[in-house]
C-alpha cells in the first residue's frame, strides 16, 4: 500500500493548532516552561504571517505626520468616527449612517492650547483586521505612527472594545503599557547568560533561556531589571513594539436610556462617554487628548531680550535640548554650542548647559547659542 505524503500545515494553521493546545494547558509552575515556548513560537509564525501580508497588501494608507503629535481614532464601521473627528477639528471627513463611508484616512488638526495635535480617521476596522480582513492591515499600519489611539466604541455595541484591543496586541500594539526593562545583548560565543536584579515571579530562568533559543539567540547576554512575564520577554525579543497610550470613549450616548447606560458602563471601563452628533463632552475629549499625550511647555528666549512666556513650544515629556533645537531648525544640532537654561531642569537660573541630552521640564525658559 502507497504511504502518502504528509500535507504540511500552512503557518495560519499550525497558530491555530498551537492556539488551541495553549487554551487547553493550564497555567502552573509546572507548565510555566512550555507555555512559554508555546508562545514564543506563536510570535514567531504570526511575524511570518505579518510580513509576508505586508508584501503582499502593501504598507498602508500615505499620511505626513505634523503638528505636535499624532492620535487616531480607531473602532468598527458607523461608530461615528467621522463624527469626532470633525467636531475635534478643523476636517471635513465625510459623514454617513451606513458602514465605509471613510475609505481612505483624513487628518485633521486640533488646536488646543497652543498645541497642533494631528488626529486620523481611518476607515473602520473588524474582527480579523490583524489577518487582514477588511483593509485592516492597511488601517493598523497608520497606526504605527500614532502618539496616542482613541479607542471610539459604540454605546449599543460595547462588545467591540475587546476585539480592537486584541486586534490591536496583535499587531504589535502595547496599549498603556511601557518598555520593560531588559536589556539583551548579542555575543559570538558562549550561550546564555542570565542576570537578573530583582525576583523573577511570572517566569523562570529556565523559561527564559528555551525561549531566547526559539529565537536563535543562542549566545546573548540578557540583563532583566524588573519582574517580567514570557509575552514581555518575546515582546522585548522582537523589538518592534509600540507602546502608547489610550482613550476609551464611548460614544453615541444619548441613543439608550439613562438606567440602560448605567448597565452598559457596568461592562466596560471607559474614559469618557461622549455624544460626537451632538457635541456631548467634546471639550472634556479635547483637554483629555491633550493630557494624555503628556505635552510639556517650553518657553523660548533670545539674547538681550525677555523670554516669550505667551506662546510656548509644545513638547513631549522627557524630551531634551536636542528635541527642541531639531523642532525649531534642523540645522540647530549642528550648529549647536550651548544653552541658558531657566527653570526646574536647571540647577540655578540661568544655567550654561553643553550638553543636547540635558532633559527639559514643564515651563522651562531656552536660550539657545549656536555657532
Amino acid at each position: 500500500m502507497e504511504n502518502k505524503p504528509v500535507q504540511k500545515l500552512s503557518a495560519f494553521e499550525r497558530v491555530k493548532e498551537l492556539e488551541d493546545e495553549l487554551e487547553k494547558t493550564k497555567y502552573n509552575k509546572r507548565t510555566q516552561h512550555h507555555i512559554g515556548l508555546l508562545k514564543a513560537r506563536i510570535a514567531l509564525l504570526r511575524e511570518k504571517q505579518r510580513s509576508r501580508g505586508s508584501k503582499a497588501k502593501g504598507a498602508g494608507f500615505s499620511v505626513k505626520k505634523s503638528g505636535d503629535a499624532t492620535v487616531i481614532i480607531v473602532g468598527f464601521p458607523s461608530v461615528g468616527k467621522s463624527t469626532l473627528l470633525n467636531v475635534l477639528t478643523n476636517a471635513n471627513s465625510k459623514v454617513g449612517s451606513y458602514a465605509f463611508t471613510t475609505l481612505t484616512c483624513i487628518p485633521g488638526i486640533l488646536e488646543y492650547r497652543h498645541a497642533k495635535i494631528q488626529i486620523l480617521d481611518v476607515p473602520g476596522i473588524l474582527k480579523g483586521a490583524a489577518a487582514g480582513t477588511g483593509r485592516g492591515r492597511e488601517v493598523l499600519a497608520v497606526a504605527q505612527n500614532a502618539d496616542l489611539a482613541i479607542l471610539l466604541i459604540d454605546v449599543l455595541h460595547p462588545e467591540h472594545l475587546n476585539v480592537i484591543r486584541k486586534e490591536l496586541d496583535e499587531t504589535n500594539f502595547r496599549l498603556d503599557q511601557k518598555m520593560p526593562d531588559v536589556k539583551i545583548t548579542k555575543r559570538e560565543r558562549g550561550g546564555i547568560e542570565i542576570g537578573t536584579t530583582v525576583k523573577l515571579t511570572g517566569i523562570d530562568r529556565k523559561t527564559v533561556e528555551g525561549i531566547m533559543k526559539e529565537f536563535k539567540l543562542n549566545n546573548a547576554s540578557i540583563i532583566i531589571r524588573e519582574d517580567i512575564s514570557a509575552d514581555q520577554l518575546i515582546d522585548v525579543i522582537e523589538g518592534n513594539k509600540k507602546y502608547i497610550p489610550s482613550i476609551t470613549a464611548m460614544n453615541k450616548i444619548d441613543m439608550v436610556s439613562k438606567d440602560e447606560f448605567e448597565k452598559i458602563k457596568r461592562k466596560i471601563s471607559c474614559d469618557i462617554d461622549i455624544s460626537a452628533e451632538n457635541k456631548v463632552n467634546i471639550e472634556e475629549m479635547k483637554y483629555l487628548i491633550f493630557k494624555k499625550l503628556d505635552f510639556i511647555r517650553v518657553f523660548c528666549k533670545e539674547a538681550g531680550k525677555k523670554a516669550d512666556l505667551e506662546v510656548p513650544l509644545i513638547m513631549r515629556k522627557g524630551c531634551t535640548l536636542k528635541d527642541v533645537c531639531d523642532k525649531l531648525h534642523r540645522d540647530f544640532v549642528n550648529k549647536f554650542r550651548f544653552a541658558r537654561v531657566w527653570g526646574k531642569s536647571a540647577k540655578f537660573p540661568g544655567q550654561d548647559i553643553r550638553k543636547l541630552e540635558h532633559k527639559l521640564e514643564d515651563n522651562d525658559v531656552v536660550q539657545i547659542h549656536l555657532s
